[in-house]
């Protein structure tokens, strides 16, 4: 007998030959309610640091976390909601957005997150939509006065006392609570001081203990407004199951623990924030950071160092404007170990200066999109940094995810583009009071149609090629913006790029290029057509390029390519040919 065997490694996965590819599930789903998860993580670690909110000056531990969570809950309660009730939340970051998102869970309402971007039509359409009993914002913030809105919206808050308002233009709003900071002036009579709430509720209320149980991890808990380019906005309507878990798997992809940090720049109202920072930290029983409720690049290079970070977030344009900071090498980001880039599509380039200038070695990618809780696909701290810098990773545990051919709906051989889709735990409960829509979304078998075009390989690494709408057409030769885009960022003085198809007589379509040049350099047109020339097909050099100093975006950090497309045909005075 031989005194040492070998262990055997164990066996690769079969490769694929068709584009569907199903993740692990050797971990079980997380079956419980949020509530009930969040409180077995403080009974472990009741003295952890949670929470840092370094813009209010505020700490909390799990324990701390917990009971304020409870004692807000109670209050909410005191206003008279009830379980399966919406509260909108309109805000930017900020410990009290973090409490919300515990206290409501803890007693089944449904929150509703608000894009603090959206002014009066829009907010009016939501709170209606879904019928918003109660809402909490901010006063205001930089140009958007959030309560001279509602105001606007609800003159009847003037007069109204606070939980009783009766306004024609919002029937189901009874209450408005404005989140105040120390030593600020009152904001009128209607409203109600986030303070005077917390202070009316009970932390040992027994309320919460006798609802929490009769509450169902499959039950909505969270209602999110995906931000079409056409229509009106719709409610994906996310259950305790979807997101909770979402958020564990999340963390165990970047491998977080007790001992991480993270870094949370991107907005709380936003799956990024609420669901791959709150909850991926708060299944890991790891410490949330806000260096700031909106997004300013010098406060997170500045958190990152003072509070030894390890995780940090962003969008590309995030990660673009702390890399390229006047100040960027003054700061010790040596903590950093990991972190996501995600929420539009991740140059290359950038991945890389990532890697090597901010010590993120392990940075990951993810994507998905609200419907989706959101994340479908992520790489690991340990993908390799060519797939992790070229592909959004592979398939998430528990899920299913699949390529397939647009029209005919089957499933294309690996390697072929066509649309992604994805099933399993992380497909929405639904869009809110659309059965219509959400019929058109998830297909009969379950499946949530992306409309993102992807490309699978035979190990399951997915790629992002664009988007169906935004893929160009020029001759007959299919383009994918993406692609040039790749492309152009290799050039030393390009900082971001952005890449859409514009009307063109002869062609069908031109591409349009629109560039964000180096802080202190200088180009021209000539200069990025001889950077292609030989290196591109022809019919992928643009024929249209602008420099521009910002893209249009919205706030979590999604360029809207259909602006730059308008933008361009008003410019260069064109039409849609409308016989195509």
């Amino acid at each position: 007998m031989m005194p040492f065997e070998p262990a055997t490694a164990p066996a690769a996965p079969p490769l694929l030959t068709r584009s569907l590819s199903r993740g692990a599930t050797d971990v079980p789903l997380i079956e419980q309610t949020l509530g009930d998860f969040f409180d077995a993580m403080v009974a472990r670690q009741p003295d952890h640091p949670a929470l840092v909110s370094v813009h209010q000056k505020l700490r909390y531990t799990y324990r701390e976390l917990q009971a304020a969570s409870n004692q807000l809950a109670s209050a909410l309660l005191g206003l008279g909601l009830e379980p399966g009730e919406r509260i909108g939340i309109w805000s930017h970051n900020n410990a009290q957005w973090v409490l919300m998102q515990l206290a409501t869970a803890k007693i089944g309402l449904i929150l509703v997150n608000i894009n603090p971007a959206y002014r009066v039509a829009e907010v009016e359409y939501a709170l209606n939509k879904v019928g918003c009993k109660a809402l909490v914002a901010m006063p205001r913030f930089k140009s958007s006065d959030y309560l001279g809105m509602l105001h606007e919206l609800a003159p009847e808050l003037a007069s109204a006392q606070p939980g009783a308002l009766q306004s024609a233009r919002l029937p189901a709003l009874r209450t408005v609570v404005w989140i105040d900071e120390p030593g600020q002036a009152d904001e009128g009579t209607g409203v109600m001081r986030f303070s005077a709430l917390l202070a009316n509720g009970n932390a040992a209320d027994p309320r919460i203990a006798t609802i929490a149980r009769t509450l169902q991890a499959t039950q909505p808990i969270n209602i999110q407004f995906t931000s079409g380019t056409t229509g009106f906005p719709k409610g994906a309507t996310l259950t305790h199951r979807n997101i909770l878990n979402n958020g564990f798997f999340i963390g165990e992809a970047m491998r977080l623990t007790p001992a991480d940090r993270l870094c949370i720049p991107v907005p709380l109202y936003h799956c990024f924030g609420m669901v791959l920072g709150n909850l991926a930290c708060l299944t890991h029983g790891s410490t949330i950071v806000y260096p700031n409720d909106g997004f300013d690049a010098l406060s997170v290079l500045q958190t990152v160092q003072d509070e030894r970070c390890t995780g940090l977030h962003g969008v590309p344009t995030m990660f673009i404007a702390e890399l390229d900071h006047p100040r960027f090498s003054e700061f010790d980001l040596s903590s950093l170990r990991t972190g996501i880039m995600a929420g539009s599509p991740c140059p290359i380039e950038v991945m890389k200066r990532v890697v090597g200038e901010m010590h993120m070695g392990e940075v990951t990618i993810a994507y998905g999109m609200t419907e989706t809780s959101p994340v479908s696909c992520q790489s690991s701290t340990t993908t390799p940094l060519e797939r992790r810098v070229s592909t959004v990773g592979q398939v998430q545990p528990h899920l299913q995810v699949k390529v397939v051919d647009p029209e005919s709906g089957a499933v294309v051989p690996v390697g072929q583009s066509g649309e992604l889709c994805t099933q399993g735990y992380s497909v929405m409960h639904g869009y809110w009071g659309d059965l219509e829509k959400t019929a058109e979304a998830i297909d009969a078998d379950g499946w949530m149609h992306t409309g993102d075009l992807a490309t699978m390989d035979a190990q399951g690494y997915v790629n992002i090629v664009g988007r169906i709408k935004d893929m160009v057409i020029r001759g007959g030769e299919n383009i994918y913006p993406r692609e040039v885009e790749e492309f152009l960022y290799r050039h030393p003085q390009v900082q971001d790029v952005q890449v859409v198809g514009i009307p063109d007589q002869k062609y069908g379509e031109e591409l349009c290029a629109w560039i964000i040049v180096r802080p202190g350099q200088t180009l021209d047109e000539e200069s990025i057509r001889a950077f292609c020339k030989g290196q591109i097909a022809h019919y992928k050099v643009p024929r249209y390029i602008r420099f521009v100093s910002e893209f249009p975006m919205t706030v979590t950090g999604k360029i809207q390519k259909f602006k730059i497309r308008d933008e361009m045909k008003q410019q260069l005075g064109l039409q849609e040919d409308k016989t195509a």
